[in-house]
């Protein structure tokens, strides 16, 4: 199984009336216009650690057949972020890692790797007959990310809506902190092409009439909500920083 790369450029819509806008001009100039669904999400990201021992770690708890995708990532990423998601009911472990000059953390073209996992009953941690809460599931593979050196450097919440539009995944979301911002997608499997793939997104957001967010901006952004996340995580506070 080849890696696939995701190709993804954001940008900063501000209030709702805006991201409704965008959803009106897209369904009109595509007729094959899909909108997916709507989920609540917890994504928690990580800093330092080691990747080599996050795979001994959660070997057991992710899905069989994408340990080896891990620990080939292990081995050869040199830039990759960590994080953990709690989305739809499912706890999911995903690792990041950056196939051209951006970041992993907020780069255009990026490496992906993500696995649901499982783990033993939750009656073991004290929930017998009671059905844990999103915070309970998504704080115990927290742990084993922790038991394996990270250290915690954020934790965002949002409200994520899914479409279809021209061959591309699109996404509006409710970011605490940031307020309303929209994320275009393509899947590729050969990295050679993410230039171009980066050109056919923004000439479709182009057409759209909304900007792409720029990286730097986009990166003083993250910066100051990774110091003052405790003051928006799960609330509806914006800030702005241009």
């Amino acid at each position: 199984m080849q890696h696939q790369y995701e190709i993804e450029i954001k940008s900063l819509l501000g209030g709702k009336e805006k991201a409704e806008e965008l959803k009106i001009k897209m369904k009109a100039a595509d007729p094959q216009f899909v909108e997916i669904g709507s989920h609540k999400q917890l994504n928690h990201y990580f800093v330092d650690g080691d990747l080599k021992t996050l795979y001994h770690n959660a070997a057991n708890v992710i899905e069989a057949g994408k340990k080896d995708k891990l620990r080939e990532l292990s081995e050869k990423a040199k830039d990759y972020s960590v994080r953990t998601r709690w989305a739809d009911g499912k706890v999911i472990l995903v690792v990041k890692a950056s196939v051209d000059d951006t970041t992993s953390s907020n780069g255009t073209a990026r490496l992906e790797w993500e696995s649901p996992v499982s783990f033993p009953s939750f009656e073991k941690a004290g929930f017998r007959g009671v059905k844990p809460s999103a915070a309970d599931e998504i704080q115990q593979l927290d742990e084993l990310v922790l038991k394996s050196g990270f250290k915690y450097q954020a934790k965002w919440s949002r409200e994520r809506q899914e479409f279809q539009y021209k061959g591309a995944n699109v996404s509006i979301d409710k970011n605490a902190g940031y307020g309303y911002l929209s994320e275009f997608e393509m899947v590729i499997g050969d990295p050679a092409k993410a230039d171009e793939t980066k050109a056919a997104i923004r000439q479709m957001m182009k057409d759209l009439g909304i900007d792409e967010l720029p990286q730097d901006r986009l990166a003083r952004m993250f910066d100051y909500y990774n110091k003052n996340w405790e003051n928006y995580y799960g609330t509806e506070k914006i800030f702005t920083i241009e």
